[in-house]
């Protein structure tokens, strides 16, 4: 099996498009199990964050499984299916593999190095565990995509000092209209987003209100941030005494526009919801709107030291991850070689049994240990060669010529590892 990555982002489509692509962890774990549903497609993950939505699938047909997974999608969102392909970027296997590392490593998100990317990765890869899409192939993927993830984290510094949508929507926000200190913050939303944005909008000094459909939901995040909470039906209440709001909901229920800001004392909108909660008639009033849209646009794709270390440590964990399958590749061959010397050596203790039946049990089991000795030490230096040379990118197909060389069935082969033989 093969592995498959359709991929539409900040970096293929606009932020409007993408909006209609987003997809809550529900639909995201309905339209996996569509994709499982497929001919050509046995595994499925699906990460929907603020800027990409993305499906991963473990396929046995590239054409066959592209062509069910963007007809799913666009069922799923109403997009039709050529403007699907033309947004999307498209990974195939080792492509797949090192966008997945990628992806994980914040190094392909709007903030380069962003670490909260990591926390939805694992998010996506345990909701498909949970309704189990997600197998063999695409758990392998996402745990060690996790684990690089960390890596780049830990060992280099392109995540910078904890970066992230929303230290970058502070940023332009601190250098259009000064500091935060003392600035009443009202935050929308308790999610991992509304959290980071209300924790880190105290810890520069402003005064936070949290507002959430669910009250009791706001209230813990205030009493974690020493604010204040309302309940969504107070929101006008709140914007009346408001100088900062920041959403991050993406519920399409919510939408706040210059009549809802007009004569409040809002100077600035901070936006981080997709679809958007805000909208751009509001910078008619003069107040300062940092969104997605903003954020995309005003991105640096410098290269810098830290993040050349960052892309190296990807490169280097691909190139492990794809030898070490390869080698496990090789697996099936190795075993159905063992097999078929076991047989011979039972067939040739079968004939010496019938030309020798005066042996005893003693003689009888000397003489096949040894045999069994003699075959084990005539295949063990080809076979731990074959997996060696298999993990080389470059390398021939070894486990195809062993295979040619003893004349092993594949139907053998493929029979080793499957299910009925192993359980």
């Amino acid at each position: 099996m093969s592995v498959l990555a359709v991929s539409v982002s900040h970096r293929s489509t606009s932020m409007a498009r993408l909006a209609a692509l987003a997809l809550d962890p529900a639909t995201a774990g309905k339209l996996a199990q569509t994709l499982v549903g497929s001919e050509h497609i046995d595994e499925a993950v699906v990460l929907s964050t603020c800027n990409r939505t993305e499906l991963w699938a473990s396929v046995s047909r590239f054409h066959g499984g592209l062509d069910d997974a963007v007809l799913a999608l666009s069922d799923l969102a109403g997009e039709p299916v050529e403007d699907l392909r033309a947004m999307a970027r498209v990974f195939f296997d080792e492509g797949a593999v090192a966008h997945a590392f990628s992806v994980a490593s914040g190094l392909d998100s709007v903030v380069m190095g962003e670490g909260q990317i990591l926390g939805q990765v694992r998010g996506a890869l345990a909701l498909s565990q949970e309704q189990g899409t997600v197998g063999t192939v695409l758990n392998a993927l996402f745990q060690q995509a996790i684990r690089v993830g960390k890596r780049v984290q830990t060992e280099t510094g392109v995540a910078g000092a904890g970066r992230s949508l929303v230290t970058a929507a502070y940023d332009l926000l601190v250098e259009a209209q000064g500091p935060l200190d003392d600035r009443r913050v009202l935050v929308v939303g308790a999610g991992a987003m509304a959290g980071l944005a209300a924790r880190t909008a105290a810890a520069a000094g402003a005064r936070v209100t949290c507002v959430n459909r669910t009250f009791e939901r706001a209230q813990r995040l205030a009493e974690v941030v020493g604010g204040r909470a309302e309940p969504l039906t107070r929101l006008s209440a709140a914007l009346a005494e408001t100088d900062v709001v920041v959403t991050c909901t993406g519920a399409r229920s919510l939408h706040l526009d210059s009549a809802d800001l007009a004569g409040t004392p809002v100077t600035a909108a901070v936006d981080l919801a997709l679809p958007a909660d805000i909208s751009a008639d509001v910078t008619s009033l003069g107040i300062l709107l940092v969104n997605l849209d903003l954020l995309v646009a005003t991105r640096s794709e410098t290269s810098t030291p830290e993040v050349e270390a960052a892309r190296a440590l990807v490169r280097s964990e691909v190139g492990d991850f794809l030898g070490a399958r390869r080698a496990a590749a090789v697996a099936p061959t190795v075993v159905a070689l063992r097999s078929m010397a076991s047989q011979v050596v039972a067939a040739e203790m079968k004939r010496l049994d019938a030309r020798v039946p005066g042996l005893d049990d003693h003689e009888r089991e000397e003489v096949g240990r040894t045999m069994r000795r003699i075959a084990d030490k005539l295949l063990h230096q080809p076979t731990v060669r074959v997996k060696e040379l298999s993990a080389d990118p470059d390398a021939l197909d070894y486990a195809a010529a062993l295979r040619e060389l003893f004349a092993l069935d594949p139907q053998a082969v493929a029979a080793v590892m499957s299910p009925e033989t192993n359980a």
